[in-house]
């Protein structure tokens, strides 16, 4: 395990306005994390960490996030090549939620589906919801890459 050590939370005024950093992990043990391109902003995924893989992500440099449905840290490209180099991380006002500025490595992609980003469809909103029945919009035209092909066998992540 690392040598990385997290400050203690004292105050409101430590953690609000100090240079301690003191996460705040929620019940569970994680920390959401958002993560954007560092060059063009663009939002491509929202995940989680744990203690353990926010340090990982500090030591490295690399983005590692704790994978809730595999139960297990998750080094983002360790199997797809599309290793996030985290080229700024902050943390928010109270401490309870990480931004990863990043570069992907690889094609771009982020997204295990096989799109740029985990964000690729929209949601209709007031009168347009209704008038298309919550339909959602495709915002990427076309996926970056084969999931089949990347990921052969493996079990998706996703949790119906």
């Amino acid at each position: 395990m690392s040598d990385i050590k997290f400050k203690q939370r004292l105050t409101v005024e430590q953690v609000e306005e100090g240079t301690d950093l003191a996460p705040k992990f929620q019940d569970d043990g994680l920390i959401p994390v958002v993560t954007t391109d560092h060059e063009s902003g663009e939002l491509l995924m929202h995940g989680y960490m744990n203690e353990e893989a926010l340090k990982k992500t500090i030591e490295l440099g690399e983005a590692v996030y704790y994978s809730r449905s595999r139960e297990t840290l998750w080094h983002k490209g360790a199997t797809s090549g599309l290793v996030q180099t985290v080229k700024e991380m902050r943390i928010d006002d109270d401490q309870d939620c990480v931004w990863l500025r990043v570069e992907v490595q690889g094609n771009g992609a982020s997204c295990h589906v096989g799109y740029r980003s985990c964000f690729y469809r929209s949601v209709p909103t007031g009168e347009n919801f209704e008038q298309k029945d919550g339909e959602l919009n495709f915002e990427e035209d076309e996926k970056v890459f084969d999931p089949k092909e990347v990921y052969g066998d493996a079990p998706n992540p996703t949790k119906l």
